[in-house]
């Protein structure tokens, strides 16, 4: 996957309700030596609009990678995430989970949900950017 993206920036979906971490997200995706496009999207509704190009959302690109809150209003990350993967044409799109929750029961239903990687908050800037470029450089969770 690394070689077709030489030269175009990752699209980047992120899920999350928390303005403070929108921001956090944002100043280490600008601090990153990888070239992407950060899109972001309050809850699970928005979320869901977005990735299927509705409302607003028509002229919206598709996400090379999801990151996903599991705490949302509206619909939360779990329902996303299943819907994301139980979709045909969405289900291939990489879904990391960034989330406070350590509940086991969490963890286990985002992998039953094959959900590509669970990180639990708070995260440094650091470790942020490790997981994007291990997911398109790596293949795997960083």
């Amino acid at each position: 996957m690394a070689e077709t993206r030489v030269g175009k920036p990752i699209v980047i979906l992120l899920v999350e309700d928390n303005p403070g971490d929108v921001d956090l997200a944002r100043a280490a995706m600008e601090d990153s030596k990888v070239r992407n496009i950060l899109h972001a999207v309050g809850d699970g509704e928005e979320a869901m609009l977005f990735l299927r190009r509705k409302g607003k959302y028509t002229e919206a690109p598709r996400p090379d990678l999801v990151l996903l809150d599991l705490n949302l209003p509206k619909k939360d990350g779990r329902e996303v995430l299943a819907e994301i993967k139980s979709d045909p044409d969405l289900m291939r799109i990489p879904v990391v989970i960034l989330t406070i929750s350590k509940d086991e029961e969490d963890i286990l239903r985002s992998y039953n949900l094959h959900a590509n990687c669970f990180i639990t908050k708070p995260i440094d800037l650091n470790q942020f950017v490790k997981v994007v470029k291990a997911r398109f450089f790596r293949h795997s969770c960083g």
